[in-house]
């Protein structure tokens, strides 16, 4: 099995618990919110829905649809009841120009080349409609990489900075872009220095990275990232591990 497709199993294994993905989706809502308040019946476009589980979450604001170039994910997604989801590539969207009255990425842009990188955004942009919004997901910062960079095949980082020029040039307009997972920032940059002190760990050991930790550890990590939530709910953050971006297409 194509090592992505494990990635894949994983993930599904581990979203619906792990206190990762709880705080991204307490991180996120607030951004939806804003995004789509006052739009009756908006359309959602999830760009590398891997599983279909942020489709599921999306849910509740509106109609959304999904695609990814994974056959497994595509698989697991529509098991679960996913529907409106579709086999392709983030540079080439199979949909309309304009008609998405939000269209996300969630953690896809740093494993793309530069080029596909660039393309994928551009077409984020002309699947949006005018007056619409993008939100992206994205890891942050050089100094964090480790072995979860292996397993999510990372080709890069982002900075604050990097990210606003790469949203920007394909003609967005910069809404709110933060860093989140402060919390988990000094204990992960502590632990991913050690994995680069002593080399990074090959693709096929790399898994637990993804796995749910016990549940005392799990349940107080996710507290601490649902704190965090409400800090952001006003606030940005100078640092974390993640970037998380709100842009939107002009009218």
């Amino acid at each position: 099995m194509p090592r992505v497709d494990q990635l894949l199993r994983a993930t599904a294994r581990a979203e619906a618990n792990h206190f990762w993905f709880r705080g991204f989706r307490w991180f996120i809502a607030p951004m939806i919110e804003r995004a789509l308040a006052g739009r009756p019946a908006p359309r959602i476009l999830d760009c590398g829905c891997g599983t279909g589980a942020n489709l599921a979450f999306l849910d509740r604001y509106g109609v959304n649809y999904g695609f990814d170039l994974s056959e497994v994910g595509l698989y697991i997604a529509r098991a679960a009841g996913r529907t409106r989801v579709a086999r392709a590539s983030v540079t080439a969207v199979p949909f309309p120009s304009g008609v998405f009255d939000l269209v996300t990425s969630f953690d896809v842009l740093y494993s793309l080349q530069s080029a596909d990188e660039r393309q994928a955004v551009a077409e984020m942009f002309r699947v949006t409609r005018p007056g619409g919004f993008a939100l992206v997901n994205v890891a942050a910062l050089d100094v964090l990489r480790g072995n979860h960079s292996v397993l999510s095949r990372e080709v890069r980082r982002y900075s604050r900075a990097g990210l606003r020029r790469l949203v920007a040039a394909a003609g967005f307009e910069i809404v709110r872009l933060t860093y989140t997972n402060v919390s988990l920032f000094v204990p992960m940059l502590a632990v991913r220095s050690v994995q680069r002190m002593w080399g990074l760990a090959r693709e096929e050991h790399a898994e637990g990275e993804i796995t749910v930790p016990v549940a005392p550890v799990n349940a107080a990590l996710s507290g601490a990232l649902w704190l965090e939530s409400l800090w952001l709910s006003r606030f940005d953050n100078p640092a974390g591990t993640s970037l998380l971006c709100l842009a939107r297409k002009p009218a």
